[in-house]
């Protein structure tokens, strides 16, 4: 008889889509519910309020080799997670409110006690924490409460109208001002940030949710397309300008493939794909100082690449003393759903959107002018598919840790992060769509 420890998920046989069932309820183990609760690690008398996502349920006192504590609600996680409970459609059993509902009545709770909605962070309780601001915040969790509206309980749309119009206002009032970026490491112009924004107000400009839209909305989108456009250098898109505390190698950054996924940023614009092309080779070029060693060992399965998150990257994710950097399974999964949704862009428009600024992205996967749109399309989905092999094949019986270690593939960091199953679960259901 085998021993379930002793095997593991074959990533070349495996539907990803039965895998992405999996992955989704290793993901729900991150949500609080009234008969799910976590502790607060830093008070064992405190406790979750429903509706509540934690990052990770590591601890640095939990793992000798974890100097981190992701027992918090990060605004954006939390609402990355909200986008896959609520593309999954599960039915609320035995009358509960359901983690949608949860999840609006936890939002509305941080809302109520922040001193800005641009606050990035919040305990299990729903209280502030002594964190950075992030702008980027309040527009997806805008855009995953829209997501969810027509499964909520009538209260509980009362009450996302009501936070919705709370983040537009926000939105419309802050959307020039600087705000630390998505890796929380620096304070300027985010691309991210701006993308997400921009995607918030066009969707919900002419809503049907009956959330009222602020006057300044038309002004508001002009300035962000316009800003948008200015974070092209003419090699890649840049990830933070008029940066409070530049970071040497800090671009290309993995942020700006993630700002087509979430954001509004077209998968066919030639700027991005460029981008993605460099983002690509400096991790998996063998003459790269910063390809992963790992990225050679799984090609050869037929696997990867990993990907990163920008050159200069020196947080290891355990005790952050290593200075150096690994690749992560969100950011993998992310670039996998970019060509995934390019494949389908691809496949409706019935041409292949090659440009001289794009032609690389194109040319590393041996798509060229001559290539009909259909095999461009094919080749697009298995290069994803391979991508989204690799973190399978790295995982640890299917859970996802933050990140894998850049040479030997093993997971490391904080484990079961719930980004990373939501991304996973974002690039399966962009690829079964297609």
């Amino acid at each position: 008889m085998a021993d379930y420890g002793t095997v593991r998920t074959s990533a070349q046989q495996a539907d990803l889509g039965t895998i992405a069932g999996y992955l989704y309820r290793l993901m729900l183990r991150n949500l609080a519910s009234d008969g799910f609760v976590f502790t607060d690690p830093a008070d064992p008398n405190r406790f979750s309020a429903p509706g509540c996502v934690i990052a990770s349920p590591s601890y640095e006192r939990d793992l000798a080799s974890i100097r981190q504590n992701y027992v918090f609600n990060w605004t954006r996680d939390a609402a990355v997670v909200a986008l896959e409970i609520a593309a999954a459609h599960d039915p609320v059993i035995d009358g509960g409110s359901g983690p949608l509902d949860d999840y609006v009545t936890f939002a509305a709770t941080c809302q109520r006690g922040t001193p800005t909605l641009g606050r990035a962070c919040y305990t299990i309780e729903g209280e502030p924490r002594a964190w950075t601001d992030q702008y980027d915040g309040p527009a997806i969790q805008s855009i995953a409460l829209a997501a969810a509206f027509d499964q909520l309980g009538p209260d509980a749309q009362v009450l996302a109208r009501a936070v919705i119009e709370r983040n537009l206002a926000f939105v419309v009032d802050n959307w020039s001002a600087p705000s630390h970026n998505l890796w929380e490491e620096t304070r300027g112009q985010s691309f991210f940030a701006r993308s997400v924004q921009l995607r918030c107000l066009t969707e919900l400009r002419a809503n049907t949710l009956g959330a009222a839209v602020p006057a300044a909305v038309d002004a508001a989108i002009a300035g962000l397309t316009e800003a948008l456009d200015g974070h092209w250098n003419g090699v890649h898109y840049v990830s933070v300008l008029e940066p409070e505390s530049p970071r040497a190698g800090y671009d290309p950054n993995i942020d700006i493939v993630m700002a087509a996924v979430y954001g509004a940023v077209p998968v066919t614009d030639p700027r991005l794909l460029a981008t993605a092309a460099q983002l690509r080779a400096q991790w998996t070029d063998p003459v790269s100082p910063v390809a992963y060693p790992i990225n050679a060992t799984d090609g050869a399965l037929g696997l990867g690449p990993m990907l990163g998150r920008y050159p200069g990257d020196v947080y290891d994710g355990d005790d952050n003393t290593s200075g150096t950097s690994h690749p992560w399974a969100l950011c993998t999964a992310n670039f996998a759903e970019l060509q995934y949704r390019l494949a389908s862009a691809i496949e409706a428009d019935g041409t292949v959107p090659i440009a001289d600024v794009s032609r690389p992205f194109f040319a590393a996967l041996g798509i060229d002018d001559t290539m009909p749109p259909r095999d461009a399309a094919a080749r697009l989905r298995l290069s994803g598919d391979r991508m989204l092999r690799a973190v399978i094949h790295h995982g640890d019986h299917l859970e996802l840790s933050e990140q894998f270690d850049g040479t030997t593939g093993y997971e490391k960091s904080v484990r079961n992060l719930s980004w990373s199953y939501a991304a996973f679960l974002s690039a399966a259901r962009a690829r079964v769509s297609n």
